[in-house]
């Protein structure tokens, strides 16, 4: 997916021009200018603030048509949605999701965080409540103003409007299965 021009498209069918965008997501508009360029590739982080400003959730910008005329019930690997912005940190961030999330009211993903990987710098908000387990490896997560590293066998839950960030600080790759509810990721 060129997530550049996808931005650029999305941003002018809301009728806003760079600067209000950068205005709204608390970014520069050189900085909405050099992604929408793919010049640089945003973080999962800056994505979101930039879609949350206009309205967009991340499922629905990387949105997949999804047949709607027979409900689906099983999905094989290779038909979830990469969530994950591409570009450099492809390599070390996945976060597909199961299904199209605009059609349930629930939200599941399939994570995989290499050693270093993280969702960025700033901190995540979104109005829904998350939970998920690891299944191998160790992730540093914070919510709020508190910080757990977690393993294997372990799991979260929380209210995601509370700021949180995810991030693998051990030195093997993560890998995490989580839930949302509603979708607005």
């Amino acid at each position: 997916m060129n997530i550049g021009e996808k931005l650029r498209k999305v941003r002018q069918d809301r009728g806003l021009s760079q600067r209000e965008l950068a205005q709204r997501a608390g970014l520069t508009n050189g900085t909405i200018s050099m992604i929408e360029q793919n010049k640089t590739s945003p973080s999962v982080a800056s994505l979101k603030s930039l879609l949350d400003a206009i309205d967009v959730s991340m499922a629905e910008f990387f949105a997949t048509l999804e047949e709607t005329r027979q409900s689906r019930f099983f999905y094989l690997k290779h038909e979830f949605t990469e969530l994950a912005p591409p570009g450099p940190d492809s390599q070390l961030l996945s976060l597909r999701q199961l299904g199209n999330a605009r059609s349930h009211s629930l939200q599941v993903l399939h994570e995989h965080y290499a050693p270093g990987a993280d969702t960025g710098p700033e901190l995540l908000s979104h109005p829904a409540e998350e939970a998920g387990i690891v299944i191998r490896g160790q992730i540093e997560v914070t919510v709020d103003d508190e910080v757990s590293v977690l393993s294997a066998g372990d799991g979260y839950l929380f209210d995601s409007r509370l700021p949180h960030r995810f991030r693998n600080i051990g030195d093997e790759p993560c890998e995490i299965v989580s839930a949302s509810t509603p979708p607005s990721f």
